[in-house]
């Protein structure tokens, strides 16, 4: 092989090295930024079996690491009945974990600062189903509150602002 394939074979093997390295570290990142909601045990998911959105926001957060347990039911009333969310709170699913309730299309980042921080709190809440939130658009730039509630939260309590 002459001299100059010799280097352009080379050049292109150790690109290609450092590349496939690169993409290594991230996913190692990655599976540390995993392992780290692993520990937060599992995201119990209560949604009707209906529900596209619902379905879309469990998605999302599979894709950021939680590891979620879904329940599909016809009947969702009872479920924020019996885990005491407020009426004006509801959303289209609901979610328990680490003992936290999480009602409808909260973001992630909503979700890691509840875990975080740990509020005496009975959850946080992103009531109805705003255009932009995940699951609905999953727009970051969309402008909304998601809501603190029970516990030591007042009433109407913003935990967390989305989009700023």
């Amino acid at each position: 092989m002459n001299p100059i394939k010799t280097r352009l074979a080379l050049t292109h093997a150790a690109a290609l090295t450092l590349v496939l390295a690169s993409f290594g570290w991230a996913g190692m990142a990655q599976a540390d930024s995993h392992s780290q909601m692993a520990d937060r045990g599992t995201m119990h998911v209560t949604k009707s079996p209906t529900c596209g959105c619902c379905g879309a926001w469990v998605a999302l957060a599979r894709e950021e690491g939680y590891d979620i347990e879904v329940t599909d039911t016809a009947d969702v009333t009872s479920v924020k009945l019996d885990a005491e969310i407020p009426a004006n709170m509801w959303a289209c699913h609901t979610a328990m974990i680490d003992g936290y309730v999480v009602e409808g299309h909260v973001p992630f980042a909503a979700l890691a600062k509840l875990l975080d921080e740990r509020p005496s709190v009975t959850g946080i809440a992103v009531p109805g189903m705003p255009g932009g939130s995940p699951g609905m658009g999953n727009d970051p730039t969309t402008r909304y509150d998601v809501i603190a509630f029970g516990g030591n939260a007042s009433a109407g309590e913003v935990f967390y602002q989305a989009g700023l």
